[in-house]
């Protein structure tokens, strides 16, 4: 029987439109879905790539800005957004991999990454891997090895819950059957928000949408608690993360905002630190994700870094 996931996919999405996106699959080893911003040529393309529980809808704020600068891609990660996993793994390994059949295949050219949370480990990953295919790497509040402090309460609880066989599919699966579909995305939003007054209810609503068509998809909690799992593993062996993100001689930007629950600005600071080479840029009074919560203020950033760097120029 065919899943809700993909006959959207056959339909083609249309929840970007507003945002001037265009929905795609492409078979990468599997259905991959993305979206394309559109964009003019003759600069490094931007690949937009979303973090644990997120979709490329994570970027419609900032697409489009993007976009009238140089050519704009976002692509669901395998067992997130519309892209079904169908037995791929959906972990950080694997979807880095992934990642990088999809610049080969559908961009073709050197890109800049943008990487938010889980999507900042799996683009981090990925440069390290395959360099000659990333121009420039921006990580947006990435997941990052945690400096020896008492971590938020609630989110340490709610990982330590997903990190156990068992509990952790009752847990994810009890909430998900209890909210509906608007009260899961506002959920999201006020664990990724400093400020949750300050969604855009387009994009609500869109979330909301998405989240209707997943439910139809059997397998999505296994996904995301494979995604979840994985995720913590790596970050469980900081050493050769450390290591991984110390031989990336890419330009690399390093966003973060002050106010971030699930990965706190002490972590953003220690990889500063280590890093020197980075230009970091904390954001104040802002959470997880930048990119929706003060869209104007991070493409300001993101577009004066990408044209010091000379990655983009006007």
């Amino acid at each position: 029987m065919e899943s809700a996931v993909s006959a959207e996919l056959a339909d083609g999405s249309t929840l970007t439109h507003p945002w001037g996106g265009t929905s795609n699959i492409t078979d990468l080893g599997g259905d991959v879905h993305w979206i394309d911003f559109g964009g003019p040529s003759g600069a490094p393309p931007i690949v937009l790539v979303h973090g644990l529980g997120g979709s490329h809808l994570n970027w419609v704020r900032v697409a489009p800005t993007l976009a009238a600068r140089t050519r704009v891609y976002a692509l669901d990660l395998a067992g997130f957004g519309l892209t079904s996993a169908r037995g791929r793994h959906t972990g950080v390994d694997a979807n880095a991999a992934l990642l990088n059949r999809f610049l080969e295949t559908v961009v073709g050219e050197p890109a800049v990454l943008f990487g938010n949370s889980m999507g900042g480990m799996v683009s981090a990953i990925s440069t390290h891997a395959n360099p000659e295919s990333v121009a420039g790497l921006v990580l947006v509040d990435p997941a990052l090895p945690l400096p020896v402090q008492l971590p938020d309460l609630t989110v340490a609880a709610q990982f330590a819950l997903y990190s156990m066989p068992y509990v952790g599919e009752q847990v994810l699966g009890f909430g998900r059957r209890k909210m509906s579909d608007r009260q899961l995305a506002a959920q999201m939003t006020r664990l990724c928000f400093a400020d949750p007054t300050r969604a855009d209810p387009a994009v609500l609503d869109a979330g909301a949408a998405l989240t209707a068509i997943r439910r139809g998809e059997p397998t999505q909690d296994a996904e995301f608690l494979q995604a979840a799992r994985s995720l913590l593993m790596t970050l469980a062996r900081p050493a050769s993360y450390r290591k991984t993100l110390r031989e990336i001689a890419t330009p690399t930007l390093l966003i973060h905002g002050d106010r971030d629950r699930l990965v706190p600005v002490e972590a953003a600071r220690a990889a500063a630190a280590a890093h020197p080479h980075w230009t970091t840029i904390i954001l104040g009074d802002t959470g997880h994700t930048p990119q929706l919560e003060i869209p104007d203020e991070f493409s300001r950033h993101a577009l004066a870094w990408l044209d010091r760097t000379g990655l983009i120029t006007s």
